[in-house]
Formats: structure tokens, sequence, C-alpha cells
């Protein structure tokens, strides 16, 4: 089984990785964010969606969202928190190695370092034509991953995440020349030790932004963050956006 694939990894860790601040941040991105700013009533695709982080306020906005991933129980946990928001989203369960709507949507989404996931690189090249081949003439894609130019700023450094009732602590490993980065993560609470480790690709802007050309998308941009700025020293995240054609 691979790490993607583990429902103890994400479930045993969902406070550090879908805390409620994480909720909120996400609630103001899209409120927010011009890079996540759609035609009104646009159809959006929600990759690997997880528990909805996202697919809820994109949904309050009016938008039509599809959100797909792979977890029967996160999908479960987005169904609820859909439910709690008061919002309608269709939800479906799908590899998105798999997972492609011919000309289905104005938007897909990829965002909070949902790729890379897979071991062969020409995989992670498929999630991208898959959104391609569901965007309509014109439509956009933006991945939100954590570039390899500022990961590179704290790597290797331990991390301690405050949660309820204990910590978790978090080692990264640099593998294969710094192409992919190793994870592990200990959850220590009541006198316990939970450990999951996760292994991804890393890009650097111009390595995604290669990506998003063989995979067919024009008009490609890197952004720095959220607001639309520049990807640089400053950057705190990478945002590549790409545009289908017509």
């Amino acid at each position: 089984m691979d790490w993607y694939e583990d429902e103890d990894l994400w479930t045993g860790f969902s406070e550090v990785m879908f805390s409620p601040e994480r909720s909120a941040q996400a609630a103001r991105h899209v409120t927010g964010s011009p890079l996540l700013r759609f035609p009104a009533g646009a159809r959006v695709l929600d990759q690997c969606c997880g528990m909805g982080v996202f697919t809820v306020p994109l949904a309050r906005q009016g938008y039509a969202v599809t959100g797909v991933d792979l977890s029967p129980v996160m999908l479960a946990r987005a169904e609820r928190a859909c439910a709690d928001a008061g919002v309608k989203a269709e939800l479906v369960r799908g590899d998105m190695r798999e997972y492609v709507r011919p000309g289905a949507f104005d938007a897909v989404i990829n965002l909070y370092t949902s790729f890379g996931y897979f071991e062969a690189p020409e995989e992670n090249l498929r999630v991208l034509r898959n959104a391609h081949d569901s965007l309509a003439p014109g439509g956009r894609l933006v991945v939100d991953v954590m570039g390899k130019e500022t990961y590179a700023r704290w790597a290797g450094q331990p991390k301690v995440v405050e949660v309820p009732g204990g910590q978790v602590f978090m080692a990264d490993t640099i593998l294969d020349d710094w192409t992919r980065y190793r994870t592990e993560w200990t959850l220590v609470r009541d006198g316990t030790a939970r450990r999951a480790a996760l292994t991804c690709f890393v890009y650097s802007a111009a390595e995604l932004r290669a990506l998003f050309e063989a995979a067919g998308f024009t008009g490609v941009e890197c952004f720095g963050g959220f607001g639309g700025e520049p990807y640089d020293n400053l950057a705190t995240r990478l945002i590549v956006r790409g545009t289908r054609s017509g």
C-alpha cells in the first residue's frame, strides 16, 4: 500500500493537516484571492479535495463544485462539512491519475501540496493532463505547493506542532538530489506515540512550469502566494496557473 492510501495517516494526523486555522485560512483565500476568483456559477473541480477545506467555501461562493478524493473517510468528512455549512457539492471517490470528465469544468484546483504524490514522474504528469482534459476551452488550472526554493530555507530543521493534548514532531529528509522529500511525523499524546511518513516530489517554479506546458497548458504563470505576489525570495508558496486553449 502506498502512503497516500493509508487511512491512518489522514485520520490520525488530520488535526495537523486540516486544522480549524487552516480551514479559516482557506475560506479567506477563496473570498480574497484573485487566483481563486472564477466567473459567476463556474464549474470547479477540486482535485484531492480531502475533507472539503476548499470545497465548502467555494460552494458557498456559488460555484458548482465537484470534489474528488481517493479516501472514503475524507469524503465522508467533506459531506458532513457541506451539510454543516448548508452548501451542496458533488463528491466523488476517485484517483486523480484516472479521473477525467472531458470539457466539464471552468476551473480545476489542486491546493495545499496535493500534487507530486506519485513515485513515477509520468503519473504526476498524468494528473495535470487529466486536469487539462477536464477543462473547457479557456478554463484554468491552479496548483499550490511548497516550492523547492522556499522549502530549501527550512528543510531539515525539526519542527513541532501543538495539537490538543499533545504534540506532533516533524522531520524532513531530502531525497534523490532534491527531487523528492520524505516527511516523518510522530504524534505524542497520552503517553503514546503514533508515527506516519509520506514521500513527495518537490518542484522548482521552472520545473512545475515545464510540467504544465508538457500537459498542454498555455499562458503559464507562477506566483508566490494567494495574493498573486511574484514568486521571488519572499514567496511563501509556489502557485502555478495555466490555461487550456481552445
